[in-house]
């Protein structure tokens, strides 16, 4: 797949489990072939106790022993997932990526190698058969993954070697070098559901249907992402060529007529089928009282104008403020780092880069943030109902309307402070509020050489909060 190069840092994603433990040692051989510098990269999901810290050591230990650099990093996963409502397993995926990302943007390296298997390759697939998907989701894990948007690296990405391998061919491997690995108990929890596909339906599979079961599903995979990629540039030709319109869009077959309704709503916007067939009936409704929008998440809505289609942001929800005349931000995209302005307040944002050995006068080291905690871009808009933030120094977080409360923030004022927050799975988090203490959990920590500033800029700042 001409994937490396000569002179190519590569970091090998060691969790210490006997799949990762032999793609390392496949590079140990190899790279004096290939030309290619190896080095570890291990993240401590810190979620078993002793025995991730056990994992830690054996990696540790693997790493010094080959003479490999060893890139670490932790996260406390539980609190992630509680946080974010999230899955344990989708928590320890976001916090470990994160890390992954971050050592391809600093440059410290050009590729990242990670373990993946056939036989992850065949329960991904299954799983996400089971739980409901399209056949996007059925292309299971992508051999190659570049940048998401979220994300500033250019260059680099993550590459999976082993997707065409068995994991009983890498356990034999093993063996036969005398190579150790470590073995995760949670894998033996049948609570989990990839446990139970892993233990129980695909060896069911392999006995009573297919004893190729495994290679079929990855075979499957394959089709369905080369079809993906076929499916999808005709789709951003038919979009560039014309806009969602009525007639075009029901000129087309059914299938194409959803692909195009999922490819023009916006990258944050996450439609079930439910809501696409939601949103062609809007657009096919030509009797009387057919309906002429419907409701998508997160408050966006579909509506039909004339032969138009368009969906719709949700409308930012104020708090009423009597004779209240203060600018309503747009929604802004800020680059981090970068600059951005509302073209009808004025109101500028400015996200930069500031080195702590020699930081600019008149900062304050309270509004300071991690650059590896921050994605490459955040959402500037107007505070809204129900948003939380969690300031440094405080216990927990709140509603925006009670920490303007406690800090007496005069009622006309506060329709217009404005917030950025960071986008996950179609999940907002306020990260930023004009005034406040950044929170502790985004902050640098001590020993950073750099810092991300966010700050307001352009016209007269809001009144900072005491």
């Amino acid at each position: 797949r001409r994937w490396l190069k000569p002179g190519d840092r590569v970091g090998v994603a060691v969790s210490g489990g006997a799949d990762s433990v032999a793609l390392l040692r496949a590079l140990l051989e190899l790279r004096g072939e290939l030309g290619i510098v190896v080095s570890v990269a291990h993240f401590n999901h810190t979620l078993r106790g002793e025995e991730s810290e056990a994992d830690h050591a054996f990696v540790k230990n693997l790493a010094c022993a080959n003479g490999f650099e060893l890139h670490e990093a932790r996260g406390d996963v539980a609190a992630r997932a509680e946080k974010r409502s999230l899955s344990t397993e989708a928590a320890a995926r976001e916090a470990r990526y994160e890390f992954f990302w971050s050592l391809l943007e600093s440059n410290r390296l050009d590729q990242i190698a990670t373990a993946h298997t056939l036989d992850d390759q065949a329960e991904t697939v299954l799983l996400r058969l089971i739980r409901g998907t399209g056949t996007r989701g059925l292309g299971g894990i992508h051999p190659q993954l570049t940048a998401p948007t979220s994300c500033v690296a250019s260059r680099g990405s993550i590459i999976r070697p082993l997707l065409h391998t068995r994991r009983s061919q890498i356990e034999s491997y093993l063996r036969y070098l005398g190579q150790p690995w470590r073995e995760d108990s949670s894998n033996r929890d049948l609570h989990h559901t990839r446990n139970r596909v892993r233990q129980v339906l695909i060896p069911l599979l392999e006995k009573d249907f297919n004893p190729e079961i495994t290679e079929r599903l990855a075979d499957f995979a394959e089709i369905a992402r080369a079809e993906e990629d076929s499916w999808e540039a005709e789709e951003q030709r038919l979009l560039s060529a014309n806009p969602l319109q009525i007639n075009a869009l029901l000129a087309l077959p059914l299938a194409l007529q959803r692909r195009l309704v999922r490819s023009a709503a916006p990258p944050r916007l996450q439609l079930e089928f439910r809501h696409v067939e939601a949103i062609l009936e809007v657009a096919a409704g030509a009797a009387e009282n057919a309906p002429t929008d419907c409701n998508l998440p997160s408050g966006w809505q579909f509506q039909r104008t004339g032969d138009s289609l368009a969906f719709v942001p949700p409308k930012a929800r104020q708090e009423p403020a009597e004779g209240h005349h203060g600018p309503i931000l747009s929604e802004l995209r800020l680059p981090i780092p970068g600059v951005v302005q509302d073209p009808e307040t004025g109101l500028g944002f400015q996200a930069r880069r500031i080195a702590l050995a020699n930081p600019p006068a008149g900062y304050n080291s309270e509004h300071l943030y991690a650059p590896h905690a921050l994605p490459s871009e955040l959402i500037v808009r107007t505070w809204r109902f129900g948003d939380r933030f969690w300031p440094a120094h405080t216990k927990a977080p709140k509603k925006l309307k009670e920490l303007f409360q406690a800090k007496k923030i005069a009622a006309e004022m506060r329709a217009s402070w404005p917030v950025m927050v960071t986008e996950r799975d179609g999940k907002e988090e306020v990260v930023w509020v004009q005034g406040f203490a950044a929170p502790a959990h985004l902050s640098p920590a001590a020993g950073e050489g750099e810092a991300i500033l966010l700050e307001r800029i352009g016209v007269s700042p809001l009144p900072s909060v005491k």
